[in-house]
């Protein structure tokens, strides 16, 4: 927490001196008592109380005093802001692996499911893409605040093939390029399924991190922007590898989260023989620590569930400082109210 006039934190050293007035009025009174009055008598007039009663509504006075005197020097404090835009892309595994189903009710359909929550907890601003990728990577919408066309998109997920991991990530990346003015239609049609990343950074080449909003970019003119990631299996197809296309995840700044869906013992029958499919956290894991995402994994539908809210909650706010003068000035108002009914409730007097 900082303070825009700490200066006036000097008061709070009013907080000790009154207790210590406090303390010595007590102990005056007290000798006063044992002076001038019979105890018997005054043992047999006077009901027993507990001796907090006595002393919580001083203690709720100080607590008061302490907490109005930290609003003079107008306090502040991190707090989550919701982002103003941003951009997301949604990288989903579609490889033949997402048919597994120790995830109830199979892999991909517990991914779609839980993506369509994630959708839930961003704000309404934000732009959303969805990609796949399974033998080759395909963009199925680009970036638009169209959250329909999204959950659509998410729908026609089919799982089949290899596993082009790189190459997803690769055509996630183009996307987060794409300036906020050009919000594209998420109808257009989108490249044909046979066209691959190394194809299309041939005929579109890959922006610098100056140019794309980078680290080399002047602060204003970055775009915000993260991709979800989230696979079950190892890379075994595409242009690229995973790492790779991670290391210009990070040169353009431009934050991974990644997500192991699936259980180690997962497995699927191929021409009549089980074959298992465990994910492949130690990649996914590098991929986010190279970015600066986070790994997660998520071993069940609920699980899957409960890490898309949690990085719902990361990507749509910002911790930005705010002054909380008001929260310290209310909190003394109520302190010194709540003090005063005690005293009154309890002694007949105020304060």
């Amino acid at each position: 927490m900082t303070f825009l006039a700490p200066a006036l934190l000097w008061g709070l050293l009013l907080v000790p001196v009154a207790i210590a007035a406090y303390v010595i009025m007590q102990r005056r009174r007290m000798r006063y008592a044992v002076r001038f009055t019979n105890l018997d008598l005054l043992a047999n007039l006077v009901p027993h109380r507990p001796a907090w009663r006595r002393h919580l509504p001083a203690a709720l006075y100080m607590g008061a005093l302490g907490a109005l005197l930290v609003s003079l020097a107008r306090p502040q404090a991190l707090v989550p802001v919701p982002k103003e835009q941003a951009t997301v892309v949604m990288v989903m595994d579609t490889s033949g692996s997402m048919a597994a189903t120790d995830v109830q009710p199979n892999r991909l359909n517990a991914a779609r499911s839980a993506g369509k929550t994630f959708l839930d907890q961003l704000p309404t601003q934000f732009r959303v893409a969805v990609v796949s990728f399974a033998s080759t990577a395909r963009i199925h919408v680009r970036p638009t605040t169209d959250r329909v066309a999204a959950r659509e998109a998410l729908d026609r997920l089919r799982a089949d093939g290899g596993t082009a991991m790189g190459d997803g990530l690769l055509r996630a990346l183009e996307l987060t390029q794409e300036a906020p003015s050009s919000d594209a239609d998420p109808q257009r049609p989108p490249p044909s399924r046979g066209s691959s990343a190394r194809a299309r950074t041939a005929t579109t080449p890959f922006p610098t991190p100056a140019a794309a909003g980078g680290p080399g970019a002047d602060e204003s003119e970055r775009l915000p922007a993260a991709i979800l990631l989230l696979s079950d299996g190892a890379s075994t197809a595409g242009a690229i590898q995973p790492l790779q296309a991670a290391r210009q995840a990070q040169a353009l700044g431009i934050p991974v989260y990644t997500i192991a869906l699936g259980t180690p013992g997962g497995a699927l029958e191929v021409q009549g023989r089980r074959v298992t499919v465990p994910p492949d956290e130690t990649t996914l894991r590098q991929i986010a620590e190279a970015t600066g995402g986070q790994f997660f994994a998520a071993p069940s539908a609920q699980d899957l569930r409960a890490v898309y809210e949690d990085i719902g909650s990361r990507i749509g706010y910002v911790q930005e400082p705010q002054e909380v003068t008001a929260a310290f000035a209310a909190a003394g108002a109520v302190l010194l109210a709540a003090g005063g009914t005690l005293a009154l409730l309890w002694s007949g007097r105020f304060p």
